[in-house]
């Protein structure tokens, strides 16, 4: 998550003396205390504020395709929940009638285009006598308005075949994106007319979320214009392009609608899923942060291995709070700055057993 990665200040690493007392602050490589094992000291952070709301997620591309062209349904190639690549021809309507008016059109402009080159070869040939002064100028004109109004009708059958050819087109229905149908409006055999919806699809290559963010929080949502997207049951942020404000509220509500585009490629989300999404309202000083690696899960209990003043490790109890970025998770009780924890909670346990079984040989 990069854009939290700006507000956080990783964890610093501290080399911690044998006797157990604080050190420098280490390079990259962890620390060792007396027990041998890897220590970090927890760091206060800044972070920012957060307020999480619900959303929604839908479809960039949602739309349902229509009828152009009055006829019956011939075809139908697909149905519900099934995946139509771009340009798939989806349904058919019987195109006896279209195919009647290209053929009308496409005589009307063959004799047109006869009449044309009649019309020019006329008022070539009294072009050429006018120019000998054998015809009066009447005649002259005559040939020329002749000679245009063949023009014009060529022209009017031209776009009449044209007109003819996309009624014909009209009677296949390609698919305008690839992407999933969610509904049929209509069967085999059934007429239509232009207008009647005939399926309805969503693509799922790219989802955006939709948000309705209360009016007491609109003014911080859109000065910080940052948030975090987060699918149920993960800490991870899915990438997000930009915010898009409405700028109006629901009268009913009084919350304000606010957009948010996600990055193509999202996975595992469906339109009508619910999201969590965290909005930045400002900055949150002194948050308690360490890896998440050393987290570690006993039954019920979650907790760190905090490191003693001898360099002993002794499991303790924490609340955690929401993720800061890849690597490390925010504390909200249990653990103060400065304490220090054990990096590998695994071997911090098998070190606690191996000195319990070392006490009891003693004994």
């Amino acid at each position: 998550m990069k854009m939290l990665q700006q507000w956080v200040l990783i964890v610093g690493l501290s080399t911690l003396a044998a006797c157990g007392g604080k050190g420098q602050t280490a390079e990259p490589a962890s620390g060792q205390v007396k027990s041998g094992l890897q220590a970090a000291q927890a760091s206060a952070v800044g972070s920012p504020d957060l307020h999480y709301l619900d959303g929604h997620v839908e479809a960039v591309n949602q739309s349902t395709i229509s009828a152009q062209t009055s006829g019956v349904i011939e075809e139908l190639f697909y149905d519900v929940d099934d995946f139509v690549e771009q340009g798939k021809v989806i349904a058919r309507i019987k195109s006896k009638s279209q195919q009647a008016g290209v053929q009308e059109a496409q005589a009307a402009f063959a004799e047109a285009e006869a009449r044309y080159k009649e019309a020019q070869t006329n008022f070539q040939r009294i072009s050429d006598i006018y120019a000998k002064k054998l015809v009066p100028k009447a005649d002259f004109d005559s040939a020329q308005a002749g000679l245009k109004a063949a023009e014009a009708r060529l022209n009017a059958a031209k776009a009449q075949v044209t007109q003819a050819g996309e009624q014909l087109g009209y009677t296949t229905l390609v698919a305008p994106y690839g992407g999933i149908v969610t509904k049929r409006h209509v069967e085999r055999g059934e007429a239509v007319n232009p207008g009647t919806p005939i399926m309805t699809g969503i693509s799922l290559d790219q989802m955006r979320i939709v948000v309705e963010v209360p009016q007491r929080l609109i003014a911080q949502v859109r000065k910080e214009k940052k948030a975090f997207v987060f699918q149920d049951g993960t800490n991870k942020s899915l990438p997000v392009k930009n915010l898009t404000f409405f700028p109006y509220a629901d009268p009913k509500t009084n919350a304000f609608k606010v957009r948010i585009d996600l990055a193509e490629g999202a996975q595992d989300l469906f339109p009508g899923m619910f999201v969590k999404v965290a909005f930045v309202i400002g900055q949150q000083d002194g948050v308690v942060s360490v890896p998440e690696s050393a987290v570690v899960t006993r039954s019920e209990v979650i907790g760190v291995y905090v490191i003693n003043k001898d360099g002993l490790p002794s499991l303790r109890q924490i609340r955690l709070g929401r993720k800061l970025d890849d690597k490390n998770i925010s504390v909200l009780a249990g653990l103060d700055a400065g304490e220090t924890i054990a990096l590998d909670p695994v071997q911090a346990a098998i070190f606690l057993k191996q000195q319990t079984a070392g006490a009891k040989h003693d004994e």
